[in-house]
């Protein structure tokens, strides 16, 4: 109790209260600083949430345009030169299902087998000839481990080309020819009326949402260290990875992270025979970019994977959607691979303009 006529200290308690007014004042601006601390250290995350969202639409829809693009460019040169009338795609699968009336399953080894094959292997031929060659010089500059396969061990790409192939060759075209049953009866993807842009788009939404989930899973269990050191180590000998390098993998996982993902999209949607098609040819591109090893311009980033080569514990998905969500990014998120992995809209490669920092000398 404070006497009458004492000085008392700033902040003296009111009648009937049992704490000094600047007590409460004290306890309101902690109560305060708490809850600003807690926003701010929120923001960062909603800030990198809303970062990957942008960039994987941006991805998306930038990949759908010059799809787009590609695909009226050569639909109008065709016309141009032959005889087709305006609804060309149309007017030519007609003729198409005419020329391979009762011997449909030509078409579906065409469309499933011939075409994303002589995608993969073309694209990946370009990448060879800079892997071995150097050529153009100047794809150096664009690479994401500096002096890492300049050139490609000639040896060890030779001892990987079998597997690759097997899996290829031996694997995968059988699956898909078992398959073609099933297909056929889930779906039809003989239809005569081709699917309509808005309807493809959405389709491709749904295939690309199904893989990134699927090969998670898949992946992140096979680095499970019992499966790892029994299937999955053998992809991990490239620590630098290279296009082909995609189908460098145990059989049994390829089947599992490779095939299944990309496949099961289009038996459920009971898709389009034109939709399987595209879709698969993409599914091999984009999984041979992730592998390639050079961030070049106007191509999705390979940062996001290539970081998964080095450190291996990591970036497991293809699109990082579900790594976000496990929190399976978190090292990656604080490098400044994480920082590079946009799409690049210009000639100077982004190691030059974000370069990692110097190392630490002993």
């Amino acid at each position: 109790m404070w006497r009458k006529g004492e000085q008392t200290p700033a902040g003296a308690a009111q009648e009937g209260s049992a704490w000094p007014r600047s007590g409460r004042i004290r306890v309101h601006l902690k109560a305060k600083t708490v809850l600003l601390t807690s926003a701010t250290s929120l923001t960062p995350q909603k800030e990198r949430i809303r970062g990957s969202m942008r960039r994987t639409a941006f991805i998306l829809g930038s990949g759908l345009l010059l799809l787009v693009a590609f695909w009226n460019f050569v639909s109008w040169q065709l016309q141009r030169f032959g005889d087709a009338s305006g609804h060309f795609p149309q007017a030519h699968w007609e003729r198409l299902l005419s020329t391979f009336e009762g011997k449909e399953w030509i078409l579906y080894i065409i469309a499933t087998i011939l075409v994303p094959t002589l995608l993969y292997w073309s694209f990946n031929g370009l990448l060879l000839l800079a892997d071995t060659a150097r050529k153009p010089s100047l794809i150096s500059r664009y690479r994401i481990q500096a002096g890492q396969n300049e050139p490609v061990d000639s040896v060890k790409l030779r001892q990987s080309m079998g597997t690759i192939l097997f899996n290829q060759f031996i694997v995968s075209v059988p699956m898909v020819l078992f398959l073609y049953p099933i297909i056929k009866v889930w779906g039809d993807p003989y239809r005569r009326e081709l699917p309509t842009f808005h309807w493809f788009l959405l389709e491709l939404t749904i295939f690309i949402l199904i893989e990134e989930v699927l090969f998670y899973y898949s992946h992140r269990l096979f680095h499970h260290p019992t499966l790892y050191k029994k299937f999955h180590k053998k992809h991990h000998e490239w620590t630098a990875p290279i296009g082909l390098i995609s189908f460098y993998v145990h059989p049994i996982e390829h089947v599992a992270s490779n095939v299944l993902p990309v496949l099961l999209g289009p038996i459920l949607m009971g898709s389009h025979l034109s939709s399987m098609s595209i879709w698969i040819s993409v599914a091999l591109i984009f999984a041979t970019i992730s592998h390639c090893g050079y961030h070049l311009p106007f191509l999705p980033s390979p940062e996001f994977h290539d970081y998964h080569h080095v450190k291996s514990n990591e970036c497991y998905g293809v699109l990082g959607v579900m790594d976000h969500l496990h929190g399976t990014d978190t090292m990656f998120k604080q490098t400044k691979a994480y920082e590079r992995h946009s799409i690049l809209l210009g000639f100077t490669p982004l190691s030059e303009s974000i370069p990692d920092p110097p190392k630490k000398m002993d």
